[in-house]
């Protein structure tokens, strides 16, 4: 057996039904190669392992989980990466899909991940904390509208699946959940420069309760600072709105 640690955000997933789910969402979608992140217990790998034509790799950096792997499912050796997700390079050549039931310490941190593999990944349906599914799914006008939002759909159609209950985890989290869907959207926006486009939308809702003009302000002309869009907050623009501001931008 193993032991869970509550250093890495570990709650493994113990529900065979929120496990169906899951893998019926990513089998409505083609794919030859599969990264599952943080696999865990192997609440999703029993059923990945055996996957026909398809190349999976699994990332997992608690040593002791690897080894509860590949004692309970033999057929994965030579397929798991022994590391954090954040500081490995893309796992595949070419494209790929990729799943999980992600630490919630670091799941933020695992978008930003997908966003600059976005050349590779596909589709991607993870769990995150509800309030940061909902917030990476949400609209313009929203409370939950953010830097998650604009980042996230400037690439890839966010979908929000379903919700999962505290109960369906071993420890239960203290929050519910949720499981969203990435699909590739290409770059419909025709952003060019995305470093320049991360540090305008972190910018501007950096100071979200006030108009754009202030935290902007250095980085635009003043004759482009007379334009209306100015006196909105950052919840207000569309991801298109930003796109506009960016080709703008200083």
């Amino acid at each position: 057996m193993y032991t869970l640690k509550k250093s890495l955000g570990q709650h493994f997933l113990k529900d065979e039904t929120v496990c169906i789910r899951i893998i019926e969402a990513l089998n409505a979608h083609q794919y030859s190669q599969l990264l599952e992140v943080g696999p865990g217990g192997g609440a999703l790998t029993k059923y990945l392992k055996g996957l026909e034509g398809v190349d999976l790799k699994l990332v997992e950096i608690d040593a002791e989980k690897v080894a509860f792997l590949l004692k309970a499912y033999p057929h994965v050796r030579g397929k798991i990466i022994e590391a954090d997700i954040l500081e490995i390079d893309a796992p595949f050549s070419g494209r790929f899909t990729l799943i999980g039931n992600f630490p919630y310490n670091i799941s933020t941190q695992i978008v930003f991940k997908v966003i600059d593999w976005r050349a590779q990944v596909e589709t991607m349906i993870g769990m995150f904390q509800k309030e940061v599914a909902v917030r990476i799914c949400s609209g313009p006008g929203s409370k939950e509208y953010g830097i998650l939002s604009v980042i996230s759909q400037a690439y890839y159609k966010t979908t929000y699946l379903f919700d999962v209950d505290e109960n369906c985890f071993n420890p239960p989290p203290k929050v519910k959940s949720g499981v969203i869907m990435f699909e590739d959207a290409g770059n419909p926006y025709g952003i060019t420069n995305h470093k320049k486009f991360m540090l305008l939308v972190k910018l501007a809702f950096g100071q979200r309760r006030k108009q754009l003009r202030n935290p902007l302000k250095p980085y635009f002309k003043k004759e482009d600072l007379l334009d209306p869009i100015f006196t909105k907050r950052a919840e207000q623009l569309s991801v298109l709105d930003f796109v506009e501001l960016l080709n703008k931008m200083n």
